[in-house]
C-alpha cells in the first residue's frame, strides 16, 4: 500500500486520536486512554504499536499490524473491518475480531480469547494459540493451520472450515457447524460435533465422551478414538477407525470400520439396525445389544 505519512514513538490519547487516517504508517506508538483511535481508517500500517484502550480498529480497510500488542483494555479491538493482517503479535484483549472480512492472523497469541473471531468471513489462521470459550462462532470460509486452542465451544455454527495440524482441548467443538474438515489434529473434549453437517476428520486422534452424535454425514478416515464412549448416536457415518472403539450407541446409518468395538448398542425402537454396517477387522470379544 502507498504510505504518505509516518508517526513514530508517540503516546496518543483521547477519543478518535487518528480518526479516518489514510495511507499512514504508525511505528512504536502507544494508543492509550481514548476510545476508537483509528476508527474509519484506510490503508494503514502498524509496527510495534500498543493498544491500551477500547475499540482501536473499527470500520477500517486495508490494515497491516506487525509486532503489536493489544492489552486487556484494548477489548473489542477489531470490528467491522475488511482486509486486515496481524502478524507476530500478542492480543490479550477479549472480544476481538467481530464481523470482519478477509482476516489473516499469523503467529499470534490470544491468552484471553473469549468471544473472539465471531461472525467473520474469509479467515486465515497460521501458528496461532488461543485460550477462551466460543472461539470463531458463526465464522465462515476459514483456513486454519498450526493452531492450539484451550477453551470450550469453538467453531459453533461455523461453515466451510479447513483445519490442519491443530490441537483442540475443547468441549463441544464444532456444534451446529457445516462443511468442516479437520486433518492431522488432536481433539479432546466432550460432545464433539453435535448437530453438525458434513464433518470430516482425517488422520486425527479424538478423545471424547458422547462424541460425534446427531451428525448428518460424519466421515472419519484413519482416525484413532481413545477413551471415546457412547459415540455416533443418531449420526449417519462413514468411519474407518485405527484400533478399537470403546462403545457405540444407536448410529442412524452408514458404515463403521474398526479393529473391534467393546460395546455396541442398537435399540430398534430408536434406529433401524439394518441401516448401519459394522465391520470389525479383529474378532475380539465384544458386547452387542440389539434391543427390541
Amino acid at each position: 500500500m502507498e504510505i504518505t505519512k509516518e508517526i513514530r514513538q508517540e503516546r496518543l490519547t483521547g477519543e478518535r486520536a487518528l480518526f479516518g487516517s489514510q495511507r499512514l504508517r504508525v511505528v512504536d506508538t502507544v494508543f492509550d486512554d481514548g476510545e476508537s483511535p483509528l476508527k474509519e481508517s484506510r490503508d494503514i500500517e502498524l509496527w510495534g504499536c500498543m493498544f491500551k484502550w477500547k475499540y482501536p480498529l473499527w470500520y477500517c480497510r486495508n490494515v497491516l499490524a506487525k509486532n503489536c500488542t493489544w492489552f486487556e483494555m484494548g477489548r473489542a479491538g477489531v470490528w467491522y473491518t475488511k482486509h486486515i493482517t496481524v502478524e507476530d503479535s500478542a492480543i490479550e484483549a477479549p472480544k476481538n475480531f467481530r464481523r470482519c472480512e478477509d482476516v489473516t492472523l499469523r503467529n499470534v497469541s490470544f491468552p484471553n480469547a473469549a468471544e473472539t473471531l465471531w461472525s467473520c468471513d474469509g479467515v486465515t489462521i497460521e501458528r496461532v494459540t488461543a485460550t477462551g470459550d466460543y472461539f470463531a462462532m458463526n465464522s465462515r470460509n476459514m483456513t486454519v493451520s498450526d493452531f492450539t486452542l484451550y477453551g470450550n465451544y469453538p467453531f459453533d455454527g461455523a461453515m466451510n472450515v479447513e483445519i490442519r495440524g491443530a490441537r483442540l482441548l475443547s468441549k463441544d467443538a464444532f456444534w451446529n457447524s457445516e462443511n468442516v474438515t479437520v486433518t492431522d489434529s488432536f481433539i479432546s473434549g466432550e460432545y464433539l460435533g453435535w448437530n453438525s453437517k458434513n464433518l470430516t476428520l482425517v488422520n486425527c486422534t479424538v478423545e471424547s465422551l458422547q462424541g460425534m452424535c446427531y451428525i448428518d454425514n460424519l466421515v472419519m478416515k484413519n482416525c484413532k478414538l481413545l477413551n471415546t464412549t457412547l459415540t455416533f448416536e443418531y449420526s449417519t457415518v462413514d468411519v474407518d477407525i485405527v484400533g478399537k472403539i470403546d462403545s457405540v450407541l444407536n448410529p442412524s446409518g452408514g458404515t463403521i470400520r474398526a479393529e473391534y468395538i467393546d460395546d455396541l448398542t442398537v435399540e430398534r425402537d430408536r434406529v433401524d439396525p439394518l441401516k448401519t454396517k459394522i465391520i470389525c477387522r479383529q474378532k475380539e470379544p465384544q458386547t452387542v445389544r440389539i434391543c427390541v
